[in-house]
């Protein structure tokens, strides 16, 4: 997955690929695509002003085939969201597997999430962009992925807490990261496109942000700086 800024900085999706020789896509390939469409269009111009005759368009297919594969709109947003909390999730759990200790499992858990956000920008603001859709519903699809991070972040504060306890600090550490998260979205959305700020990380969040060169290195600060106030609380919990 990969993201660009909200509110008028990304660029509109370029045309779809066609397959080899000329044929169609396949189902699986076409969803593909229209997930990826659909995710750059809600991350540029937000949900209620993002269309399914936008997705239709950008893609270069008819209405009728994009309700062949989402029932709606709304079906479509739910699924991208559940779609990137599983890989965040997933990129979380694989980093810290390697840890050698407590310390090692809180950085390389951040640097994961941050590493995730610097390379999949649009698939963040989906989630914590200004323009995040004011819903109800969707609005509670957004604390389940705040749940499932901290229910895959739970297990590895071992403090010698209770449940509820544990489980409370891990939604601390999620809130954390978000808010460092809204942050450098913001920061990226005001900053000119092509911009390099006092850290040297280009601003503007082009297409694919990318996790490499200064964006690598944006993310590895970001993960160091997280994990170093995190870690300076959780070490001094005690069983209360």
């Amino acid at each position: 997955m990969t993201t660009e800024p909200a509110g008028g900085r990304g660029t509109t999706p370029p045309p779809p690929t066609p397959a080899p020789g000329g044929r169609r896509l396949t189902a699986d390939a076409r969803r593909r695509q229209l997930f990826e469409v659909a995710l750059t269009l809600f991350a540029e111009h937000g949900y209620l002003a993002t269309t399914m005759d936008d997705i239709a368009e950008a893609a270069g297919v008819t209405k009728p085939l994009v309700y062949q594969h989402f029932d709606s709109k709304r079906a479509l947003y739910l699924e991208l969201m559940d779609v990137f909390s599983r890989e965040l999730v997933t990129g979380i759990v694989k980093a810290t597997a390697s840890a050698e200790g407590p310390r090692q499992q809180v950085e390389l858990g951040f640097a994961a999430y941050f590493e995730l956000m610097v390379d999949n920008e649009q698939a963040f603001r989906l989630l914590y962009g200004r323009d995040a859709p004011d819903d109800t519903e969707l609005g509670e699809a957004l604390r389940r992925v705040e749940e499932t991070i901290a229910q895959a972040i739970d297990p590895l504060i071992d403090a010698g807490l209770d449940p509820e306890h544990r489980l409370l600090l891990a939604h601390a550490v999620v809130g954390m990261a978000e808010g460092a998260s809204r942050h450098w979205l913001e920061v990226r959305r005001q900053q000119p496109e092509g911009s390099v700020d006092s850290d040297g990380a280009s601003g503007g969040g082009g297409a694919g942000g990318g996790a490499d060169g200064v964006d690598a290195g944006e993310a590895a600060t970001l993960a160091a700086q997280l994990a170093d106030l995190a870690w300076a609380g959780l070490r001094h919990v005690h069983r209360m």
